[in-house]
């Protein structure tokens, strides 16, 4: 993906990048479905997929520098400030 292989390596840093960019994409996802259910009753196919995005958007500045925590959270607020 675009943040592992901005590390132009194989490495380890490369494999953390490509960690923290899915779980900050899937716990953003799975955010915005929640909080779209409590707001509207019903998730949505195409508000699951926009947060997933917006965890992707929130992750890529520090995608190689944070651990598994960092991207979690930072999933989590991305999900919450897109809806």
């Amino acid at each position: 993906g675009f943040n592992a292989g901005s590390a132009v390596a194989a490495n380890g840093q490369a494999a953390w990048a490509l960690l923290t960019t899915h779980l900050s994409a899937s716990v953003s996802g799975f955010t915005w479905m929640c909080v779209e259910w409590y707001y509207k009753k019903k998730p949505s196919v195409l508000g699951i997929v926009s947060g997933a995005v917006m965890g992707l958007v929130m992750i890529t500045p520090g995608a190689g520098y944070v651990d598994q925590t960092g991207a979690f959270f930072t999933g989590l607020i991305g999900g919450v400030l897109g809806y």
